[in-house]
C-alpha cells in the first residue's frame, strides 16, 4: 500500500470489509458475477487457494480446481464488485505461501491435510443426546415387561 495519506485514504475507500479470513491451503467457494448477454448470473468456483498477493485495493489470490481430469486456476481480485461471496469450506494445514507444487500433482497425492478443528467434538455431543422415547404401546427395553 502506498505510503501516501492522501493514496492511502482513496484506496482504502475501495476495499471490501466483508472479506473472510484467507490463507494457503483453504478450500474456498467464490460466488462470482458472470454476464451472459444483458442478464446476469452467479457462478460458483470452489477450490483450493494456492497463493494470494496482498496490496492494499489491488490483493488478488489464486484458486485451483479439478474439473474434468483438467487443472483449472483462476486468479480473483480480492476487493472487486464482481464477487458476491467467498466462503471457507474448511481450512488446511499447509507449511508454505504458494503451493505451486500442487500443479504436478493430481488424485490423492495433491490432497491437503486439514486443520484440526472443533468439529471432532459436536459429534460426541450428537452421540450422547438422549435417545427418542419409545412408540406409544411398547414398554421401554429396560423395564421388565407386565404379564
Amino acid at each position: 500500500m502506498s505510503q501516501n495519506p492522501l493514496l492511502r485514504e482513496i484506496e482504502s475507500s475501495f476495499r471490501r470489509t466483508d472479506v473472510p479470513e484467507l490463507r494457503s491451503g483453504d478450500s474456498v467457494r467464490v460466488h462470482t458475477l458472470i454476464k451472459e448477454g444483458d442478464k446476469e448470473r452467479v457462478q460458483i468456483f470452489e477450490g483450493v487457494v494456492i497463493g494470494q498477493h496482498r496490496g492494499g485495493s489491488r490483493a488478488s489470490f489464486t484458486v485451483r480446481k479439478i474439473s474434468y481430469g483438467v487443472g483449472v486456476e483462476r486468479i480473483f481480485p480480492l476487493h472487486t464488485s464482481r464477487i458476491e461471496k467467498i466462503e471457507v469450506l474448511s481450512r488446511g494445514e499447509v507449511r508454505r505461501a504458494r503451493l505451486n507444487y500442487l500443479r504436478e500433482l493430481q488424485g490423492k497425492a495433491a490432497r491437503i491435510k486439514g486443520e484440526k478443528s472443533s468439529s471432532s467434538s459436536t459429534s460426541v455431543v450428537e452421540e450422547t443426546a438422549p435417545a427418542a422415547p419409545p412408540p406409544a404401546g411398547q414398554a421401554p427395553a429396560s423395564a421388565p415387561a407386565a404379564s
